[in-house]
């Protein structure tokens, strides 16, 4: 079994398209196939090389790894869509001899203002195909007008069935279609084309793609079978639709893969996540490893039904994944978003605050906000801290509270909690009036992990600083 994934590199990943290279994958790992990597960059205006690699990097973050590819090369490359024009050209070549395809020489204008008159006549708009015909006269004429011919090709006309993986039989009358370019005026092949020639000499399998290419297969099933070619097996995932079931776009948020990964999403829940999109287990669980999806995964669980992207159960999902991570691994993961804000601290100190942490980070990028506090000298307080700590009876509480501090030899969490637990019923005190004070005195924030285990990692000097400074 032999599957690609085949983006064109004018934008970064989006996640529709990773999804889709992702269920390649799965089924190709799942089958002890091959998994392709092929670039479709003849769109010389749009493609750019910085999208190229960063499409590569991505993929590779995500954990899909490929067995050919433009950077790995192969028995059946190049891999990109700009390094193999000739081979394009022959295999048009090719038509034209066997009255497949023809010249056609109308112009953008032309055709524009004939599908006018269909679209007037309430009809779709299809190419006409008066060019089938010319003669040699007439050929000549409008070379001389120095009018650029593309090549069509000559549709049969039948009813053409798909037998799509996901969903079922599904038929084509190419009465409705008009013929369509395969090569272009500049020598470059058209999409329909080029997938076409690059799958037969890639000797692909099976294709799966999203449902907006349903309408393309016939077109590509007559080429495979004008080029005398076994036709692949195609299965046409359900589009990717963001929350409000529209199609997913930057109104929603964040759409492709880099802008999750600056996020500080993490790639194996992102793989989880996605693989659940559209595709359902039979299993009754949502957390899954690479070998569990790649063993339970099948096309027959592909649902026909819209992919809904929620961006919330993502975060969700992320959170599982970086609470089962050590806190060391955690550290460094953090801090690239660290440095971002002008963060930095010894490594064994940021380890003991991460683990602390930990349960309430969904996010990587959350961390830096997270943590401040235990990384500055001056910490910030939120408007309800700040008027909290202003309080006199407060004030009062703190002022004997550290002194009773300031005696202990013993800053460990379990010593802090026995010490305050007793001075606060000593003084008569709940422990809503003591406790609450106390983390705003040394967090300048309302809530937080364990008190105690805040003020061990603190530890007891910073601690009675930020009690003097509430103090001042």
């Amino acid at each position: 079994m032999r599957l690609r994934f085949a983006p064109s590199p004018t934008g970064y990943l989006h996640i529709g398209n990773a999804r889709t290279a992702l269920f390649n994958y799965l089924l190709a790992k799942k089958h002890q196939g091959r998994f392709i990597l092929r670039i479709e960059d003849t769109d010389i205006a749009r493609s750019k090389k910085e999208f190229e690699a960063g499409i590569i990097e991505d993929l590779r973050w995500l954990g899909l790894n490929w067995d050919e590819g433009p950077d790995k090369g192969g028995d059946f490359g190049p891999y990109r869509q700009s390094e193999r024009l000739k081979t394009y050209q022959e295999f048009a070549e090719k038509l034209l001899k066997e009255n497949k395809a023809y010249h056609c020489y109308c112009t953008k204008e032309e055709l524009d203002q004939r599908n006018k008159e269909l679209l007037a006549r309430k009809e779709s708009p299809r190419y006409d195909n008066r060019c089938r015909n010319l003669s040699d006269e007439q050929k000549k004429k409008y070379l001389e007008e120095g009018r650029k011919p593309v090549i069509r090709f000559k549709i049969p006309e039948k009813t053409i069935e798909v037998n799509d993986l996901i969903r079922g039989k599904v038929s084509f009358d190419t009465k409705l279609m008009g013929d369509f370019i395969i090569m272009k005026s500049d020598g470059k092949p058209a999409f329909n084309f080029a997938v076409v020639v690059d799958d037969i000499l890639m000797r692909i399998t099976t294709v799966i793609r999203g449902e907006d290419h349903l309408s393309n297969t016939p077109r590509h099933i007559m080429l495979f079978e004008a080029l005398n070619s076994k036709i692949p097996e195609f299965a046409h995932m359900a589009m990717t639709m963001g929350p409000d079931g529209s199609r997913l776009s930057k109104r929603h948020g964040a759409t492709s893969i880099r802008e999750y990964r600056k996020l500080g999403m993490l790639p194996e829940a992102l793989f989880n996540y996605l693989a659940l999109l559209g595709w359902g287990s039979k299993k009754d669980q949502e957390i899954f490893t690479k070998e569990e999806l790649i063993k339970e995964f099948s096309l027959e669980r592909c649902k026909e039904g819209a992919a809904i992207f929620d961006p919330e159960k993502l975060t969700w999902m992320n959170g599982l994944y970086i609470r089962k991570k050590k806190p060391q691994e955690l550290a460094k993961l953090s801090i690239p978003y660290l440095e971002e804000k002008g963060l930095r601290e010894k490594e064994d100190y940021l380890i003991k605050v991460i683990a602390l942490e930990r349960e309430r980070i969904k996010k990587l990028s959350e961390i830096p906000d997270l943590i401040e506090y235990f990384l500055v000298e001056k910490i910030k307080f939120s408007p309800e801290a700040l008027l909290l700590s202003k309080k006199p009876e407060v004030k009062e509480i703190l002022t004997s509270l550290k002194q009773e501090l300031e005696n202990l030899s013993d800053f460990s969490a379990a010593s802090l909690e026995k010490i305050i637990r007793e001075w606060t019923k000593n003084n008569g005190l709940k422990t809503k009036d003591v406790f609450h004070p106390l983390r705003v005195a040394i967090t300048g924030r309302t809530i937080g992990p364990g008190l105690f285990e805040t003020m061990e990692v603190l530890g007891k000097e910073k601690v009675i600083q930020r009690l003097m400074e509430v103090l001042c």
